[in-house]
Formats: structure tokens, sequence, C-alpha cells
């Protein structure tokens, strides 16, 4: 067994359909009086119902949370945070409400609790990411991993198919790049298969029947696990690609991870064919990239940039801007490869 070092996060984890209900004892387990709810405009609702489950320990609600945290919306957030007097923020919704409270976090050090309602996984994460001139930064930095988070599957029921099917995806390539990245180790590859493989059995399920809450579960689980696979790693070419098309185009995330990661895994896969076996093996496929791929396609979602408003024309430059940063991956980064990449995910070709 080759040398590893494994970091096991500290974070609390409260799982199960109902859990939403112990979200004041979570507050007030945390020391804190007054929580700023987090949301997107589109989840006003649930933030509304968050508030009310707090009673008085809600300070107010800041619905403002969007796609790839603009530094703009979180300098309002922190303001807004800090004229109330809050001493925590509850995140409810995806990634773009989750990202917002590590924005905030990461310059007040204010503690979180998260309730996802997809399956982003970034709550198990100290990955940040904020947009500024038209470019997404990342880092990683503790102060912004969710002291708390709240995996109710209830929450998830009124999500869309086609987003259950895309948030899924984006999961899994969260461990797909796990299992091949250069900081893995076996306790992750564990973590990194079985998580694929609960999303795997149930992106279809949802397919079938939405409210499904046996695979609604499965899907969080799934979802937890390839979090913690990308809290606990360093990502490759897929994740780099994915951030700088929707940092620069301002693409829909969940989507984009969904369509570029076959062709990432496509790229990658004559340099780390024991992940592509592993990916494989965990969605029942004899192909890494080719089972992705037919798992989005089967379930509806998009397989091509150009249908998700990438154009033809960028593609040359997203390829400059991706080769501008060298970083460790599987296979050398080379241009005329990476731009075939990108013309393939663009015109949404099945992996050869």
């Amino acid at each position: 067994m080759n040398n590893f070092v494994y970091i096991g996060r500290p974070a609390r984890v409260v799982f199960g359909a109902g859990t939403l209900q112990q979200l004041p004892s979570e507050v007030d387990q945390l020391g804190a009086r007054k929580a700023l709810v987090l949301s997107t405009p589109e989840q006003r609702a649930s933030a509304e119902q968050v508030a009310a489950l707090l009673g008085p320990r809600a300070a107010g609600i800041f619905d403002r949370a969007v796609m790839h945290v603009p530094i703009e919306t979180a300098r309002e957030a922190r303001e807004v945070a800090r004229k109330l007097g809050a001493d925590c923020a509850v995140a409810i919704g995806g990634g773009s409400t989750t990202g917002l409270g590590k924005a905030i976090a990461l310059e007040s050090a204010l503690p979180i609790i998260a309730i996802p309602t997809t399956y982003a996984g970034s709550e198990m994460t100290t990955i940040y990411g904020i947009t500024e001139g038209g470019l997404k930064k990342t880092g990683r930095d503790d102060k912004v991993l969710p002291r708390t988070v709240i995996y109710d599957p209830e929450l998830s029921a009124g999500l869309p198919v086609g987003l259950s099917i895309t948030s899924g995806m984006n999961a899994i390539a969260h461990a797909a790049e796990g299992l091949y990245s250069v900081t893995t180790n076996p306790i992750i590859e564990i973590m990194a298969e079985q998580g694929i493989a609960a999303l795997g059995r149930a992106l279809p399920r949802i397919k079938a029947q939405a409210s499904d809450m046996e695979a609604r579960s499965d899907a969080l689980y799934g979802a937890w696990l390839c979090g913690t696979v990308l809290a606990s790693v360093d990502m490759a070419l897929h994740h780099k690609l994915c951030h700088t098309l929707g940092g620069t185009w301002n693409l829909p995330h969940a989507e984009t991870h969904t369509i570029v990661l076959p062709h990432a895994l496509a790229y990658n896969a004559p340099a780390a064919p024991e992940a592509m076996r592993k990916i494989a093996r965990a969605l029942e496929g004899k192909s890494a990239a080719r089972a992705v791929f037919d798992l989005a396609k089967d379930n509806g979602a998009p397989v091509a940039l150009r249908d998700i408003g990438m154009k033809e024309a960028d593609l040359d430059r997203a390829c400059e801007i991706a080769m501008s940063n060298q970083y460790p991956n599987p296979r050398p980064l080379e241009k005329a490869a990476i731009r075939q990449l990108l013309q393939d995910a663009y015109e949404g070709r099945r992996p050869a």
C-alpha cells in the first residue's frame, strides 16, 4: 500500500426524514442566539419556513444567493449579518446558498448550519468559490466548513427531476475525481465508490418516481459521501474546466459538471485505469466515461454545452484559460487534446 495522509475534518451530521425539526436545538448547540437565514430568491418560501421554525432565534432572511457567489453579493450578505447582529447563519438550498454562507464565514468566521435541498455536496467541504471580474476564484479554508449539516430527505422531495439528476451528477464528479487525485487515499476511495454507486442507483428511481423517499435518501447519502471526498483531496482537470466555464460564461453549475464529466474521464482514462475501473464498477458499466454519459442522457440530463448557453466561438478562450494554470492531473495537460475535449462536450458526443 502506498503512503498517504488522511484528514478527518470535524462536522456534525444529522441525517433522516424530519430532522429539520431539530434545527432550533442545533442552533442552541452552537451557542448561537440569532441566525441569519440564507436562500436563493426562488427558495424564499423555504427560508420563511426555517425562520418560522427558529422563531425568536431568527435574525432575518437574506434571499439573494446566486450561482458562483459574485463578490458583491457576498459583501452585501456580510453587511446584513453585521447589521442584524447575527451570530450564525443557516443556509437552506443548494450549492449557491451554501457557497454564500461560506463566503460570509470566510471573512466573519460566523458559524454555518447547512440544510441541503440538492445533492451538490459542498456542505461537507472547506472549499469556497467567489466570482470577481468574470473569473471564479476558489480556495480552501477550515473556517468555511459548516459546523452542522442537516440532511432531511423530505426537503429534496420537491426538487424537480431534472435538477435532481444534474445535481446528482455534480456529486458523482466529486467522487470520480477523488479516485484519481494525487492526494487520494484508501479511505477516500471507499467513500468515492460507495457514493457513486448510491447515486447511480438512486437517480433512475427518482426519474421514475420523484416522490420515492427511499431513492431521495440514497441520493442524499451518496451526496454526503461524494462531498466528503471533495473535501478531503485535491481535484483535477474536470473541476478546473467547470470553474472556467461557470465563472467566465456563467453557465449553470450542475449542468456544466454533468456535461463535462464523461469527457474529462475519457481524457484521463489512459493514465488512471484503476480509478476508471472503480467508477465503471460502481455504475455497473464497462467504461467509466460511457457509463457516466449514459446515466445522464438516459435520465434526461443535458449532454451538450451548446444546449446550456455555451457558444462555439468561446471554446478557444476556454481552452486558453484552462491551460493558463498548471495543476496535478493524471494525464498532462495537452492543449490540442483539451480543445478536442471541449469540442466533444460542446457537441454532446458519447465518449469513444
